[in-house]
């Protein structure tokens, strides 16, 4: 057992560092709000910080969720982040997703104060982490991941290591492009089958079991049919991530044309006022535009 920090705990990191302090960890806890951290530890025991430096001091792992690049640069830097607070041979797990940049930058940061940093992306959403069985796409030196596996597997469903640093995140990146067209075809499906007057759930029932099935259809068709979107990530959280993907496509030289066009049916839904609705309400903006 180890003596663990987790910084943020939002959606996806309040559950993680309770799997942890479950498998019988030693978890202090930091969130910005810290109200948050406080309701923690009353549900799960361990401690909470004040600041990040705080909590990781003395921490054999240091695990980060967060919202985007200046959350992590800000829970990592500085005199109260994180790095000032953890002892050399210490390893940070990153579990936000970022720009493979900010990854860069951190990773040397890291190393030149003699710590290891695993950029370690998950995909399963808020049902996968509370689950405990998200998927986690890693990139690092090889030790320091093979130190922190063991660690990341209360909470993993499959845990690997695609590559160096920076190479969890482009399998993130990945993920989300893949994500996005599916939801888009689903949600053609799922609009035309209406407007052909089919019953939707017959139509998966069938469909899913041929070449159309996919986690997406299993697992949000019914609250697509039925109009809500309340079960999963957020349209805001999605755009910031394209956002990266395409900002990365153009640094690599990678064509993401669907990409592009579902990146914009997403700001569409937000002007429709769905920033927090979850990312299959793209079939929200099929149907407001029968209505023009």
């Amino acid at each position: 057992m180890a003596k663990l920090a987790f910084l943020g705990l939002g959606v996806m990191g309040y559950p993680m560092a309770g799997h942890l302090q479950k498998a019988g960890h030693e978890v202090t806890v930091y969130n910005r709000t810290a109200a948050k951290a406080e309701k923690w530890v009353d549900e799960y025991g361990g401690a909470s910080a004040a600041t990040p430096a705080e909590a990781a001091k003395g921490a054999d792992f240091v695990m980060s969720c967060v919202g985007n690049d200046d959350d992590l640069r800000g829970v990592c830097l500085g005199e109260e982040g994180a790095f000032a607070g953890m002892t050399s041979g210490g390893i940070f797990v990153d579990h936000t997703t970022v720009s493979a940049k900010v990854t860069s930058e951190l990773y040397a940061a890291a190393s030149e104060a003699g710590l290891g940093f695993v950029d370690a992306p998950i995909s399963g959403g808020q049902a996968g982490a509370e689950n405990g069985v998200l998927s986690v796409m890693c990139g690092g030196d090889a030790d320091s991941y093979a130190k922190a596996e063991p660690v990341i597997a209360a909470y993993a469903r499959i845990c690997r290591r695609v590559g160096d640093s920076g190479a969890g995140q482009m399998t993130k990146m990945c993920n989300q492009i893949a994500i996005a067209g599916l939801v888009q075809g689903l949600s053609e499906a799922l609009h035309f089958a209406e407007k052909a007057g089919l019953d939707g759930a017959a139509v998966v029932e069938v469909i899913s079991q041929g070449a159309a099935g996919s986690w997406q259809m299993s697992n949000r068709y019914e609250t697509m049919i039925a109009d809500e979107f309340e079960h999963g990530f957020a349209v805001d959280w999605m755009r910031k991530d394209l956002g990266i993907c395409l900002d990365t496509a153009d640094e690599t030289g990678a064509s993401l044309p669907v990409t592009a066009l579902v990146d914009q049916f997403y700001k569409d839904v937000q002007k429709l006022g769905g920033g927090r609705w979850d990312t299959s309400s793209l079939i929200r903006r099929l149907r407001a535009l029968e209505t023009r």
